[in-house]
């Protein structure tokens, strides 16, 4: 691994647990939008019938290679809610969406449909539970890749100003009222997580 060979021991530590759970679907709208790859997992999990002649949006770059892996029409990607919704607003407003999701789930993209009264239909498809652990072992950074997983990590664990590396502005919004040695990411993925890492130790 990449950490290994540049001298860093990593402890690693899941702080949060994703399930599918079973949903009702009603037929879908227009468009469909996924924000994760265990959006897409557990859609596909249910089997839910003419899914595929549907294309789609999507936040992340793992996100979209997942689905065209699986025969998704993937039209418009972005590495953030944000700029998801920019792309709409400027040429998808009058059309509707099927917005599968988790149940820890942001409110950006429901936000921005309901103000732009653009019809949409909101699925949650999965649950994440927080699996908070101690973390004996002393560390001098702490990475993370979700709110969810911020808010695991800290109720049994304290930053006391260790450096933290983020996988993109929402996770780093999450700790920036505790500390301000925050790293993030140029692109939201855990490989470039990883190389700010090795920059930062280099």
């Amino acid at each position: 691994m990449k950490l290994s060979s540049a001298n860093v021991d990593l402890v690693e530590k899941n702080f949060i647990q994703t399930k599918a759970i079973a949903f009702e679907t009603p037929l879908l709208n227009d468009y469909l939008v996924f924000t994760s790859k265990q959006a897409v997992k557990s859609v596909l999990k249910s089997k839910v019938k003419s899914v595929l002649s549907k294309s789609c949006l999507c936040v992340g770059n793992k996100t979209r290679a997942f689905l065209e892996k699986k025969g998704f029409t993937v039209l418009e990607s972005a590495d953030y809610a944000e700029d998801l919704i920019q792309i709409i607003a400027s040429k998808y407003k009058n059309h509707s969406f099927t917005f599968f999701c988790g149940n820890i789930r942001r409110n950006t993209i429901p936000d921005f449909f309901q103000q732009n009264k653009i019809a949409y239909m909101e699925i949650v498809v999965y649950e994440t539970k927080l699996k908070p652990h101690k973390i004996k072992e002393s560390y001098d950074g702490v990475l993370f890749f979700s709110p969810s997983g911020v808010n695991s990590f800290l109720e049994k664990n304290k930053l006391d100003n260790k450096t933290s590396f983020c996988i993109g502005t929402t996770t780093s919004k999450a700790i920036e009222h505790l500390t301000k040695n925050i790293i993030i990411a140029s692109q939201p993925s855990v490989d470039y997580v990883i190389d700010e890492v090795i920059k930062y130790y280099k």
